[in-house]
């Protein structure tokens, strides 16, 4: 079976790394969320599950964003690469730092845990763009 092409419209709009980064989160947020609320499910705290989560959704990101999102900028081997993920780590850790602080700020106030971890996905996805899109990626 032969696969139908992509319209104009949408071919354009995957050219805008911007479209390309918030696909790629939505596809690590939804595996975040998905193992958030199984661990909420288990019994685990929300802090814990949130970390956990997040640490998850690092993995998935970092090879959407490597392979997909951030073509140009992405390094393809030797000290390079290792420097990159590196900073891409480094982004992550800025973000998990967020989430896990908002999700036990919430948690503290006495929030639901996922309006907590709602709150967090939107300042974490803010700083960990930025900081992907002029340092970790940044084209030389």
């Amino acid at each position: 079976m032969m696969a139908l092409p992509l319209p104009a419209f949408v071919q354009k709009l995957m050219q805008v790394t911007f479209l390309r980064y918030v696909g790629a989160s939505a596809i690590a947020l939804a595996g975040d969320v998905g193992l958030f609320n199984l661990f909420l499910l288990g019994g685990w705290l929300p802090v814990t599950a949130a970390a956990a989560s997040y640490g998850a959704g690092i993995v998935i990101h970092w090879l959407i964003s490597s392979r997909l999102v951030f073509v140009e900028g992405a390094r393809t081997a030797g000290f390079d690469r290792v420097r990159q993920k590196g900073l891409f780590l480094g982004s992550a850790f800025v973000g998990l730092a967020l989430t896990v602080a908002i999700v036990w700020a919430g948690d503290s106030a006495g929030l639901d845990a996922n309006l907590a971890k709602l709150a967090a996905i939107g300042v974490s996805f803010v700083a960990t763009y930025v900081l992907r899109k002029t340092l970790v990626f940044a084209a030389d």
